[in-house]
């Protein structure tokens, strides 16, 4: 089989399988946790409902807006992470490493407490004034000395700024007792015990964030060739950079907002997206609209098993798998953006 054909059959095999995973994950969450429910009842809480059916409840009205949780925050996270990697050209960003995560988190908490707003669109804002602060912060850290802002060095004041916001967020919630019982299940990073109505309110704001990034994919494709090359081009770099940056800090933010904190789903998911599809960064972003929600709900659906009957936040499991993939990609010496 010739070249050629081989590289255009390799993004709809990646896609194809994609989907199909996808597929997987959902019925996996709307079956799997402390209430097993059966094909039969599944079939039926969907096509036939009938509200007497206990079995047929806890899918209506816990497991489906707990999976559309996971395919709007997986999707969300992955773009936003693929974004980042692509306009700073560093293979380690993403939303947790770059501090977004944290600082919308303190963001969300300061108004949950001292503003008293208590609706996700009232503290969207807040989380986004709160993400771009962190992110700025990262990167204006990780800038000083020679060499500008290296992968290593960016990493390395991501966890800087990450531990500050953490601390100071700790202390928020130890001066004030009724915060604590507020948000320490939300800043776990969970799927559930979340309403629909969130879901309605910020999905417009994650969509404009997931458009533009589709709409942005021959731009990050420039970049990834280097300055020089940009700039040659005729690209207006720095405004594609400050767009760019807009986006995935309010796509990330709407994240936050709606799930809490989950960390490593923004870093991982764009390489495997990348080592599937290769560099175009056109094929990056769709991939990992899809692979976002896989990844997460894979996750989740891990916590309920791990912990059955009770199960572990999904926060706390993409912690525990993505903690050793930041570790081999800060090994690996080169990655190809």
């Amino acid at each position: 089989m010739p070249a050629a054909v081989r590289l255009l059959r390799r993004p709809v095999v990646a896609g194809g399988v994609a989907v199909c995973a996808l597929a997987v994950v959902v019925v996996l969450s709307l079956r799997i946790g402390a209430l097993q429910i059966s094909s039969s009842d599944l079939v039926q809480a969907i096509f036939a409902y009938s509200g007497d059916s206990y079995e047929q409840r806890v899918v209506r009205e816990l497991r489906v807006p707990r999976t559309i949780i996971g395919l709007v925050v997986g999707s969300a996270l992955a773009v936003s992470g693929a974004m980042m990697q692509a306009i700073t050209r560093n293979p380690l960003a993403g939303p947790s490493i770059l501090g977004v995560n944290s600082g919308a988190a303190l963001a969300i908490v300061v108004a949950l407490v001292l503003g008293g707003l208590d609706h996700p669109l009232q503290y969207l804002w807040f989380a986004f004034a709160g993400g771009g602060a962190a992110a700025m912060a990262v990167y204006a850290l990780g800038s000083v000395g020679p060499g500008g802002a290296s992968a290593e060095k960016l990493a390395l004041a991501g966890v800087i700024v990450s531990l500050l916001l953490t601390s100071w967020l700790t202390a928020l919630m130890l001066l004030d007792r009724q915060a604590l019982d507020v948000v320490r299940f939300w800043m776990a990073g969970s799927l559930s015990g979340r309403d629909l109505g969130v879901i309605v309110a910020l999905l417009p704001v994650v969509l404009v964030g997931l458009i533009g990034s589709l709409l942005l994919g021959n731009a990050l494709n420039v970049v990834a060739l280097g300055e020089d090359t940009a700039r040659a081009l005729g690209m207006r770099l720095g405004a594609v950079r400050i767009v760019t940056m807009l986006l995935a800090v309010l796509t990330a933010a709407s994240a936050v907002a709606i799930a809490g904190p989950i960390g490593f789903v923004g870093l991982a998911v764009p390489h495997i997206a990348r080592s599937l599809v290769g560099p175009d960064y056109r094929r990056i972003v769709r991939l990992c609209v899809v692979l976002g929600p896989v990844a997460l709900l894979a996750a989740d659906i891990s916590g309920r098993v791990a912990a059955y009957p009770s199960e572990i936040q999904v926060g706390i499991v993409t912690s525990l798998v993505g903690a050793p993939v930041l570790i081999v990609l800060a090994r690996r010496r080169t990655v190809a953006l």
